[in-house]
């Protein structure tokens, strides 16, 4: 009887399974495990490149080779729809951001006596791992990390916690600390010495009231298809700048020749500034700090956007509004779109839904309702811009089918 068992999947969660259901952390496939929970390596396992992995739940996954990555990325797609009994005419090659060039990160702090610990949470835990490297972020974000321990240190009182959010914008890094208080003359003039020392294109204070600049010596701007932006603290950008070429490509390519598009959960323009260099764009977004950005971008460049502040959960769109366009584009949150979709299945004249989704669950419960609607899910573009982690992006595409 043999005693060692291969492993031949990664489960959603990270972990490797066996044929017979057996789970075990931290392998990969073609590992064996043992009756004991001893783990044998095979060829897809490889040396993480990270001190701090796996206590770190930054990622999950540092210790399979990219070929497995790329590969859990499809599955756990495939699985959803599955589920949902939902079939894609076609799965693209996972298209994967390199390490080092995640530019958007939100990071906990806490001051413990004479230490401040600064990094992400350890995986299902509020303990925080303080870093000393890491992998996956830039390191414009990285050389940070340090002297932002020396700045808070003082700003915190002890056992009090912060956050910090960091994002690689135009002109620099946008720094915005949360639950931090600068009170006084000598803590105001440590803050701007902190901001000019290290070229910060912003740092900007949230006390609880919200985020206030208090360094700004140029507008902090973000380029979307070729359209600076301003870029309001804290604001949503995706994580790597790779990860979002992608996702426009294969968005520009369902969308097509459609000359009048819809971009529902339109953020900052993503894919409204892209699309509208040569088509007609509605841009609908419930946040108003990006609706007045984008408007302020579009109407400064002459742009053809017509920008709606529209809370798309409480108002979605009838069949009849989305039936004014050739094509629909949705990048909705993770909680993904359920109000939109019985409007979309309804639809007559609409013929192309591009769905850009970071959760493949709710995505399959929307492509299921399009599918009972008589849409067809032609392609799937699997997107793993969140390095050696378990989150997933994609790009569905939607066409009304015969």
């Amino acid at each position: 009887m043999n005693d060692q068992a291969p492993i031949v999947r990664i489960a959603a969660r990270g972990d490797g399974i066996t044929e017979d259901g057996r789970h075990s952390p931290q392998s990969a496939p073609g590992d064996l495990l043992g009756i004991d929970g001893t783990l044998t390596w095979g060829a897809h396992h490889v040396e993480p490149p990270c001190r701090h992995f796996p206590k770190c739940g930054g990622c999950q996954l540092q210790h399979v080779d990219d070929e497995s990555y790329a590969d859990y990325i499809v599955q756990r797609i495939l699985g959803a729809l599955g589920q949902q009994k939902v079939e894609a005419g076609s799965v693209a090659p996972a298209i994967l951001s390199a390490p080092e060039t995640r530019r958007r990160v939100s990071l906990r702090a806490e001051r413990q006596g004479k230490r401040m610990l600064l990094g992400f949470n350890e995986e299902a835990s509020h303990h925080i791992v303080d870093l000393k490297m890491c992998a996956v972020m830039h390191p414009a974000l990285v050389a940070l990390i340090e002297p932002l321990r020396r700045l808070m240190h003082p700003l915190l009182r002890d056992r009090r916690a912060a956050g910090v959010q960091m994002t690689l914008v135009d002109q620099g890094v946008d720094v915005l600390l949360e639950k931090v208080e600068v009170e006084g003359l000598a803590a105001i003039e440590a803050v701007n010495d902190f901001a000019r020392t290290h070229q910060l294109a912003r740092l900007a204070i949230d006390d609880g009231y919200g985020a206030r600049a208090q360094w700004e010596p140029d507008a902090a701007t973000i380029t979307l298809g070729g359209v600076a932006v301003p870029f309001p603290s804290g604001a949503f950008l995706q994580a790597t700048a790779d990860g979002e070429a992608a996702l426009v490509a294969a968005v520009e390519a369902i969308v097509g020749d459609a000359p009048i598009v819809a971009d529902l959960f339109a953020g900052l323009g993503t894919f409204s500034l892209p699309l509208s260099g040569s088509r007609r764009v509605y841009a609908a977004e419930g946040a108003r700090d990006a609706v007045l950005a984008l408007k302020a971008a579009s109407d400064r460049t002459q742009r053809k956007i017509a920008v709606d502040h529209r809370d798309l959960f409480r108002r979605p769109l009838n069949a009849a509004e989305l039936d004014r366009f050739d094509a629909v584009v949705l990048d909705p949150p993770r909680a993904g779109a359920k109000e939109m979709m019985g409007a979309l299945a309804q639809t007559q004249r609409l013929s192309r839904i591009a769905y850009v989704s970071c959760n493949p669950s709710t995505f399959a419960r929307d492509a299921r309702t399009l599918a009972e609607g008589g849409w067809v899910l032609e392609k799937i573009v699997p997107v793993g811009q969140f390095r050696w982690s378990t989150h997933v992006e994609l790009v569905g595409d939607f066409r009304r089918g015969a």
